[in-house]
């Protein structure tokens, strides 16, 4: 066999060697933590009970709460419910389970221990696994193990051929499929070969056909498609077998007859039949072409893609009836030219994921015989795509032709290769195969050959016979693979078309007939030998075929011979061919010569001139098929087998030319085709590595051609790396180079004859001394790591032979080499040491230095080239770590380190270098054993054995012996000196990290995320490590990363501030921060920082530091939330891992202020690994940050002043969080840069819609790591608290613990974490009492509010632990003094704030909490004789009325009025109780700002203040306070009610009473001023100035003048604003309704009437829509009922089940005397308790009559309240009737149409609109009903009654009135028109005359009976206004 076949089989065959090492996959860089990975290690995670996840929705709540609507409350002055009743819901509902043994005195060395183990069990092992990696590009130190060598196919379709249905059926049809890109005119797949015949059909051809193979029945075909695009069709071309007529006559009947019409046509068809079975006996193994067609695949895989079906039926044809050929997608895809299988072409060509589509072709073209070639084709398919094709205009032949259309499955069964293989998962030979089709691809693809493939494809194109004497029209061509020139040399290996033999000898092309120069579309498929000689050669030889049957005609008569050799010079001959033709046979031994050479005595057509084209490729990967490929594999092949001479071409090369012709030939390989060389990559690289590690003998002589293939290989890798971009993984390295590595490259062995002097390894090689110096260098260039760069870099000087850039190009890691020869010489268990030889160590140490050096000098010019070369050296000195001793490579590692150092000093921007060395450091420390490299079992101290094994870690004698001295402690959690020795590389590390994150490191900024994730990376990598699963060898591991704690300490002021951005319910906050951030740069002002750090010590500067000095005070910049998030895991690993005793040792060195910072961090832990929940993580897509500025959060920050624990919590709620004392320094230049992409949310952008499953299991994770996070801070707390009670100092820091405990609360958690939450807390106060009842009271307040909240969560075992806490803090509370005053006080006022603010807050679940605090009170023996249990009893009594009312409140939540009202009642019920009162007015002032009512707002401000007033008056007494709720009587009437009168009033100095921040004289002048500004946003200026009367003294006797100037401005503002709007109607005060309820539905409401104040001009409908509305939704829209008049309601009337709303528009009503001092607008707006409304009626009951008839009804009701009120509706307690007789309802209207002329008449400025408007409607002749005619009805006449007398009197004189007014108004009119009015004016007075002269006569008569003597008169006065029928109604 030939050597080079040989060569090939082998590689394709050969075993690879792959060097494994046994725990490489446990490095970081094979370890990664992917999400696999990830689920993997997630599995069997208990899921975490949260309450926020558990929390029902509002709305299923709302059902159950319904029926409690029903019944809803009386509201005002009836006692607070039924005080029994309550009760007795509370002693009937259930506890919860009590906690055992809670109220024993243990000691609390027990209790902790306890708690201790609870603690630590069942915790999960790996915190890493609940962490999501951070999103790094693909980490450095990642190497992938490289693709696995293997065949190239593109994407695959597969096409199925189901049925094809002419509408006659009278002859078999065979079809062949094959995929066409028109746009690179190129056919890109060889042909598929199918027919769908009947078996009757096929029948007709048996005679000629042998019995067919089952593998030529194949109907289903895998096409690949390594480019596809919008070009690509599939072509389908139908033959038939051959008969007498051109195509068109044959296809005519095809197109005539109609399957429809067979039974008319039968006699036709019979003939039609008998015909073609005379052609099928005589011609059948001829064929014919006849029709094609084709399918735009694209088309139809997009169209598929889109349509909604699961299998797309498509319909093609040609015709205008269906589908056109216009494309719905015409543009044209360029893809990239990459070989990625994904970035082929555009989505729009992605095969592998469409929906399988089952074509329906209806429609063919004959073929044109003159049109056959594939240029006709292509024009054929680009002119089809065109709109108006002119294939449309053709006749098709119709027909059915049904293909099914999918992707590929991934191993198909029953495949045949193309070479008819079986592919693997063959279960039956009898079943019918799928093909597989040998694609053409487009355009080159580079993928090295793995498997031998050997094709010839022949195409034969065209021939001239025009010149061809004698007949030959009929023409075929049979075409022959011959191995000698014999007849019978003809081999079987012309591959089967359809139903025939698997191979044949022969293969005739179609005929076209009667023409005499035909064109071909044959393709003919060879199986090429292995082995090919010179007799081998293709044979064509040309008949004509006789159609008719003549008399002695033979059926063929050859016409013609012509031959191609298919070797030349031993080359395989392949290309285009244009052959001359021989007449007659060729002679003896014509195969050696091509037909050009003219043969003497030969006859040629047309004097032996190319008349036949045919095209031969080859598909081959044993031919190269390149010259310099050949040349190169022939001379290494002849050096091998030493033959010599070797010809090659047409030289001869004799063993002394055979140097020069290898070097030139190796040197020439630069000139070879790319794609060949690629092919042929593995090949051509062993030859080469051959070469440079044995040398050829040649002629006796060692040749040294080292250097050459050394510089071939690099030009190849060189090439291969500047062309094939898309194929380099992310540190550059080539994937063939990467794979050729890994799995082909070998030593190649020595002779088995030559004296072995060991594997050609450098190391033992003999020709070791002789190889030139480039070739040592990365000798046997493994080119493992190849990094190739480019080699032309210009300013490397010297000659080519420098090899610096090769060694670049080819770092060429011994390493593969240095394995195998420890292998072959079995050194693989000796001492490192003595390993390899020195020389070779020498070597190695001059190439790193040299190339480190290489990197520092250039690393500004070529950067990533650099970059390469960097990863480069990492990677081999983490192999050599392997392999080598390891003290050597740290000695090479600090090397390099020195280098980059050294240079650093030097650097202005030192960035680039440091981002260098990390990468570097990174890629070093991913070795697999790299913790045992750190020797993490030694401590500090020289080791004790040379090579320390991770078992002894487990031996407890080195673990830490009780005298280790302090100092030892200290150099552990430092970067002590000693520690950097003892463990090397994690001091590397973190000297790393503790250097970037240092605030004063200049310009390191950037690399914070890079340095963090290193450190990350490593930890998660121990963390998932099998080995290191035992939490001893853990904590020794954890060990190496103690200093991590200070240098994470160090950073506090530059993390990102977690606590920011979640409230204490983890609610995104809306609230924006320019409100808080006047006071300073910061979300939080220093002082306030300080006070919630609680720490009295102003820490403004950084202390001392102890790590790093660093210059104090400067501002920071702040780590992004992600970076801070990868910190502060890492941190809590090692608190998670690391032994507690050395822990606790060394929290007992640190100071004060260091613990302190120790707690801000875990402060920050708490917030940064907060729960998220369910729900955020299904909202997170549309998750926006708003901004509301709503007044609220102003109000509340006014009144706040300084901040108390309630306060903190409303704060809170609005997300305004407390921070460290370093807040200062938060939030500085970076702050907003990263509140866009909040880690919490970035996670989700790349994919919105994740699967229910999908959330379901992130929420699991983010429970689990929460949990574990909390526990671990837990954990650390005890330890911080172990340490103060151990040393007996540090008291001070307890108050930072508990309020890391007490924010840990208040975050959402899991049950789990919270138990033991609880216990930890129940055991601090246990140990401190004096530190909560005495030091830290307003973390009191806080943890009592905590508790609560808690003992209302929906989870039992939450509740039951949150009772017992606040049960025994009460007990000990009672303990310390015999009284828990304070504690009661917290819990009350907490109970009302949670009410305030709690939006899912259940009473049910509150209830059984204090039913078990009850219990508890009940079963406590100890203190039964005290009063505390009947304390603790009214306690829980109270709270519960409360409860009730808040529940109400809640059921009400959407009726603001109800809800005020509630309020109103639940703060009334606090009368006894200021500080409560106080909160609740609070929120209905919060309540009120919210709906924008400002007026009530500010009128509960005012109370607010009146009510401080009143205790503040008998707390002190200071003359310029105001004295009670008295001065605020002109503010407001109401105020009255907050006078502290009662009997049961406390006295303000009891302990705990009063004690708010309000009860203060600073206090109240926050609620004042408030009070003013809303005044003022409410438009009531007048208010204003009353409310700064209170204040201006306070102010006057403080001396402010700050103050007061700011007030006295303030007032300015105010009245010059009333100046401004003295009409008042640019200041709408409200509009007022009268609404009465009826129906039983209401409740409590039934029969209650109210004045409603609405926002200004309300309309009527407006209201009446909004109550409708609401009460509809609430009862059913077909209950309510709006009652449209005023008119009394009669109860018995109204349908008893529904339920009547009746709404009165009211106006406020005064006395006359009230007129006086109600002059202003605001005067006659403020203050007001009596409303009017009227109803006319008549007696006959209508609404409206006749003048005469008309009555009118006058209500006026007084409420209780006068307006504005501290809410918005006020019942009415009083309502009086006043009936207006006819005639007073005329004066009335009379004295009403006066004043109206008389406003218009002098009105300033005038308003001639409005003045023409009203003389319009008075002397107007039109107006009806108009003065004249009320004058008509009532003057006309004196009326009889005398007691009318009066009236009738008032009603003249009213007309007197009205008359003058008139004419003023026409004077005035006349001084205001213009000339254009004249006429109008004029019209106007003679209707006033008229009206004038009409009146005049009623008008002068009076009624003589009023003018009699003057005493009677003044008798009658009095009478007058008892005339009018009052009545009363109260």
């Amino acid at each position: 066999m030939d050597p080079h076949v040989r060569d090939c089989i082998r590689s394709y065959t050969e075993d690879w060697a792959i060097v494994i090492r046994k725990y490489h996959k446990l490095g970081t860089g094979f370890n990664p933590n992917t999400l696999d990975k990830q689920k993997e290690r997630q599995k069997g995670l208990p899921k975490q009970v949260f309450e926020s996840d558990e929390a029902p929705d509002g709305n299923n709540y709302q059902d159950e709460q319904d029926d409690l609507k029903r019944r809803s409350m009386s509201i005002d002055d009836t006692p607070r419910g039924s005080w029994a009743c309550s009760i007795f819901d509370l002693k009937n509902s259930l506890p919860d389970a009590l906690l055992p043994n809670l109220l024993d005195r243990t000691p609390n060395e027990e209790i902790d221990r306890q708690n201790d183990d609870q603690r630590k069990s069942n915790r999960h092992k790996e915190l890493f696994a609940l962490h999501p990696s951070p999103d790094e590009e693909e980490p450095i130190e990642r190497l992938s193990v490289p693709d696995v060598p293997k065949e190239h196919f593109g994407q695959r379709l597969l096409v199925k051929c189901l049925s094809l249905k002419f509408e006659i059926e009278i002859e078999p049809i065979f079809a062949s499929l094959a995929l066409y890109d028109v746009k690179e005119k190129k056919k890109i797949s060889e042909n598929f070969y199918f027919d769908l015949n009947s078996e009757q059909m096929k029948g007709l051809l048996r005679p000629h056909v042998p019995p067919a193979a089952i593998t030529t029945l194949a109907r289903s075909a895998i096409f690949s498609i390594t480019y596809p695009s919008q070009d690509v069709f599939l072509v389908i071309k139908l033959e038939k077998v051959l008969q007498q007529g051109d195509i068109g006559e044959c296809a005519e009947p095809y197109m005539i007859f109609k399957e429809a019409d067979a039974t008319k046509n039968k006699e036709k068809l019979e003939k039609l039949k008998s015909q073609a079975d005379q052609f099928c006996q005589r011609l059948g193994k001829y064929r014919m072409p006849f029709a094609w067609t084709a399918i735009h695949l694209m088309n139809i895989v997009s169209s598929a893609g889109s349509l909604e079906r699961d299998s797309t039926e498509v319909e093609i044809s040609t015709g205008e009836r269906k589908g056109s050929w216009s494309e719905r997608r015409n543009s044209s895809i360029v893809g990239r030219r990459s070989l990625e299988r994904t970035t082929s072409g555009d989505d729009a060509c992605n095969l592998t994921s469409f929906r399988p589509a089952t074509l329906t072709v209806t429609n063919f073209f004959k073929q044109e015989g003159d049109r056959l070639s594939d240029e006709d084709l292509y024009k054929f398919l680009a002119d089809m795509r065109r709109p108006s094709s002119v294939l449309r205009r053709l006749r098709p032949i119709t027909a059915q032709l049904k293909i099914d259309i999918s992707p590929a499955p991934e191993n198909p069964y029953y495949c045949l290769t193309p070479e008819l293989l079986q592919v693997k998962l063959y279960p039956d030979s009898r079943v019918r195969p799928t093909r597989e089709i040998l694609e053409f691809p487009a355009r080159d693809v580079y993928v090295p050959n793995t498997t031998y493939r050997n094709l010839l494809y022949i195409y034969p194109q065209s021939l001239n016979f025009a010149n061809r004497q004698g007949s030959a029209r009929n023409i075929t061509v049979k075409v022959q693979f011959m191995y000698g020139e014999d007849p019978s040399n003809a081999m079987p290996v012309i591959f089967g078309k359809s139903s025939c033999s698997e191979f044949s000898k022969e293969a005739y092309t179609a005929v076209v007939y009667h023409n005499r120069s035909p064109d071909f579309h044959e393709e003919i498929k060879v199986k090429l030998p292995a082995t090919l000689t010179d007799h081998h050669h293709l044979l064509f030889t040309f008949y004509h075929v006789s159609c008719q049957q003549k008399q002695n005609t033979p059926l063929e008569t050859p016409v013609g011979y012509t031959w191609i050799p298919m070797l030349q010079n031993g080359r395989l001959k392949t290309g285009q061919f244009c052959l001359p033709v021989s007449l007659e046979k060729p002679p003896q031994a014509y195969s050696v010569l091509s037909p050009e050479v003219p043969l003497p005595g030969m006859k040629w057509v047309d004097n032996h001139k190319g008349v036949f084209n045919v095209e031969v490729v080859a598909v081959s990967s044993i031919h190269t098929q390149d010259p310099y490929l050949d040349k190169f594999f022939a001379l290494v092949n002849a050096l091998d087998e030493h033959m010599f001479p070797v010809r090659i071409g047409d030289m001869r090369i004799m063993e002394n030319n055979l140097e020069n012709e290898l070097k030139s030939s190796i040197s020439a390989l630069n000139s070879s085709q790319l794609e060949p060389v690629v092919r042929f990559l593995h090949l051509l690289l062993d030859k080469l590595i051959l070469l440079v590690v044995r040398p050829p003998v040649i002629a006796g002589q060692i040749v040294n051609l080292g250097q050459a293939s050394f510089e071939a290989m690099a030009s190849i890798i060189n090439r291969l790396h500047k062309n094939l971009e898309g194929n380099h993984d992310q540190h550059g390295r080539n994937s063939l180079l990467a794979s050729y590595i890994y799995y082909v490259f070998r030593l190649p062995n020595t002779y088995p004859n030559s004296p072995s002097p060991g594997p050609g390894g450098l190391g033992g090689s003999v020709h070791y001394a002789t190889m030139a110096r480039s070739a040592v260098r990365p000798a046997s260039l493994n080119l493992n790591r190849s990094r190739s760069l480019s080699n032309s870099n210009p300013d490397i000087s010297g000659t080519p032979t420098s090899p610096d850039d090769e060694v670049r190009s080819i770092i060429g890691s011994k390493v593969k080499s240095m394995v195998h020869h420890l292998y072959f010489n079995d050194k693989l268990d000796a001492p490192r040491k003595s390993r390899f030889p020195e020389r070779f160590m020498d070597d190695i140490a001059a190439l790193v230095s040299t190339i480190a050096s290489d990197i520092v000098s250039r690393f500004q010019k070529d950067t990533e080239m650099v970059e390469r070369l960097n990863t480069s050296l990492a990677f081999f000195l983490n192999d050599l770590l392997s392999v080598m001793d390891r003290g050597f490579v740290f000695v090479l590692i600090k090397t390099c380190y020195k280098q980059v150092s050294s240079k650093l000093y030097s650097l202005p921007n030192p960035s680039v270098l440091v981002s260098l060395r990390l990468d570097f450091l990174r890629i070093i420390c991913s070795h697999e054993h790299y913790v045992t490299l750190n020797l993490p079992c030694s401590l500090l101290t020289p080791p004790a054995s040379p090579s320390p094994s991770v078992s002894s870690a487990t031996s407890q004698s080195s673990g830490f012996s009780t005298n280790v001295q302090d100092q030892k402690i200290a150099n552990m959690f430092e970067l002590s000196v000693p520690f950097r020795q003892q463990h090397y590389l994690a001091g590397l590390v973190l000297t790393e990290l503790a250097v970037i994150l240092d605030p004063d490191a200049e310009g390191l900024f950037g690399l914070h995320k890079k340095v963090i994730n290193m450190v990350h990376n490593l930890l998660s990598s121990h963390d998932s490590d099998p080995r290191f699963s035992d939490p001893q060898i853990k904590a020794r591991v954890a060990m190496l990363y103690l200093p991590l704690i200070g240098i994470i300490m160090e950073t506090v002021p530059q993390l990102y501030d977690f606590t920011e951005t979640h409230n204490q319910r983890g609610r995104p906050i809306c609230i924006a921060t320019d409100d808080y951030e006047s006071e300073s740069g910061s979300m939080i002002s220093q002082t306030v920082a300080m006070a919630i750090a609680g720490t009295s010590v102003p820490q403004l500067t950084r202390p001392g530091s102890f790590l790093l000095t660093s210059t104090s005070g400067r501002q920071h910049t702040t780590f992004s939330a992600e970076s801070s998030r990868s910190l502060l895991i890492c941190l809590l690993w090692v608190l998670k891992n690391a032994d507690e005793t050395v822990l606790q040792k060394w929290f007992t060195d640190l100071s004060v202020l260091q613990l302190n910072r120790l707690l801000d961090l875990l402060y920050l832990c708490v917030s940064c690994f907060e729960y998220k929940g369910k729900k955020v993580f299904e909202r997170m897509n549309s998750l926006t940050f708003k901004k509301s500025k709503d007044m609220r959060a102003k109000l509340e920050e006014a009144i706040l002043g300084s901040i108390g624990a309630r306060q903190e919590m409303v704060r809170r709620s609005r997300g305004q969080l407390e921070r460290s004392p370093s807040g200062s320094a938060f939030g500085s230049q970076e702050n907003l840069r990263w509140r866009k992409d909040m880690t919490h949310w970035r996670q989700n952008t790349e994919k919105l819609d994740k699967s229910r499953a999908e959330i379901e299991h992130e929420a699991l994770i983010d429970g689990n790591l929460a949990t574990e996070a909390n526990l671990i801070i837990l954990d650390t707390l005890e330890i911080v608290v172990q340490t103060v009670s151990v040393t007996e100092s540090k008291e001070s820091i307890l108050g930072g613990v508990l309020k890391v405990l007490l924010h840990s609360m208040a975050c959402n958690q899991s049950a789990v974490y919270l138990q033991h939450c609880f216990a930890t807390q129940r055991a601090l106060v246990s140990k401190f009492p004096e530190l909560l009842f005495e030091e830290e009271t307003e973390q009191c307040a806080d943890l009592c509010l905590r508790l609560l909240r808690h003992c209302s969560s929906s989870i039992n075992t939450i509740r039951s632990h949150a009772s017992a806490s606040l049960y025994l803090l009460m007990r000990q509370n009672f303990e310390i003094g015999n009284n828990f005053a304070r504690v009661k006080m917290q819990v009350t006022m907490s109970l009302s704030s949670l009410v305030g603010t709690s939006q899912n807050f259940n009473e049910e679940f509150l209830r059984r909490s204090l039913k078990t605090i009850l219990t508890y009170a009940e079963e406590d023996l100890e203190l039964r004789e005290t009063t505390f249990p009947d304390q603790v009893q009214d306690l829980v009594f109270n709270l519960h009325m409360i409860l009730s009312d808040t529940v109400k409140m809640k059921e009400h939540q959407e009726d603001p009025e109800m809800l005020i009202d509630l309020m109103y009642r639940i703060a009334k019920g606090y009368q006894t109780s200021p500080d409560l009162r106080l909160t609740w007015l609070q929120n209905m002032a919060g309540k009120h700002s919210e709906r924008s009512n400002h007026a009530e707002a500010a009128q509960c401000l005012v109370h607010s203040a009146a009510l401080v007033a009143e205790y503040l008056s008998m707390l002190e007494d200071r003359k310029y306070l105001p004295v009670g709720c008295v001065t605020f009587q002109n503010i407001s009437s109401n105020v009255l009610e907050e006078s502290a009168v009662s009997d049961d009033v406390v006295s303000p100095d009891e302990e705990g009473i009063c004690s708010g921040k309000y009860f203060t004289e600073s206090g109240l002048v926050g609620l004042l001023e408030q009070a003013a500004a809303s005044f003022s946003m409410a438009g009531m200026y007048e208010a204003v100035n009353e409310v700064y009367k209170v204040l201006i003294p306070i102010h006057e006797a403080n001396r402010d003048a700050k103050k007061l100037s700011t007030i006295h401005g303030k007032l300015q503002e105010a009245f010059s604003k009333i100046v401004h709007q003295s009409t008042g109607w640019e200041r709408m005060f409200g509009t007022y309704f009268r609404v009465g309820f009826y129906g039983t539905k209401f409740g409590d409401l039934d029969e209650q009437e109210f004045v409603y104040k609405e926002p200004a001009i309300t309309k009527l409908a407006e209201i009446s829509h909004r109550l409708e509305g609401f009460y509809g939704e609430r009862f059913g829209e077909d209950v309510v009922e709006v009652i449209k008049d005023s008119n009394p309601v009669d109860k018995c009337k109204l349908d008893p089940n529904k339920a009547y709303i009746q709404i009165t528009y009211v106006e406020p009503y005064f006395d006359t005397y009230e007129m006086k001092d109600r002059i202003t607008y605001f005067d006659k707006n403020y203050n007001l308790r009596r409303f009017m409304y009227c109803t006319p009626f008549t007696l006959d009951g209508r609404a409206h009559g006749e003048l005469h008839e008309q009555f009118k009804r006058k209500t006026i009701l007084t409420t209780s309240h006068a307006f504005p009120y501290i809410k918005t509706r006020v019942n009415v307690t009083h309502k009086e009737e006043i009936i207006l007789t006819p005639i007073e309802v005329a004066i009335e209207d009379m004295q009403k149409k006066t004043q109206e002329l008389a406003f218009a008449t002098h009105q300033d400025p005038a308003d001639p609109k409005m003045l023409q408007m009203v003389l319009q409607g008075s002397v107007g002749t039109t107006v009806n009903q108009g003065p004249l005619e009320v004058a008509q009805v009532f003057l006309s006449e004196i009326p009889s009654d005398p007691k009318l007398f009066r009236h009738h009197n008032k009603l003249r004189l009213c007309f007197k009135d009205f008359t003058k007014r008139c004419e003023d108004a026409l004077r005035k009119n006349k001084s205001l028109i213009g000339p254009d009015q004249k006429e109008y004016q004029r019209e106007l007075e003679r209707n006033y005359h008229r009206l004038k002269e009409a009146l005049q006569p009623l008008i002068n008569r009076k009624i003589p009976q009023l003018y009699k003597a003057v005493l009677p008169v003044t008798c009658h006065r009095d009478s007058f206004s008892r005339m009018s029928l009052r009545k009363m109604d109260l």
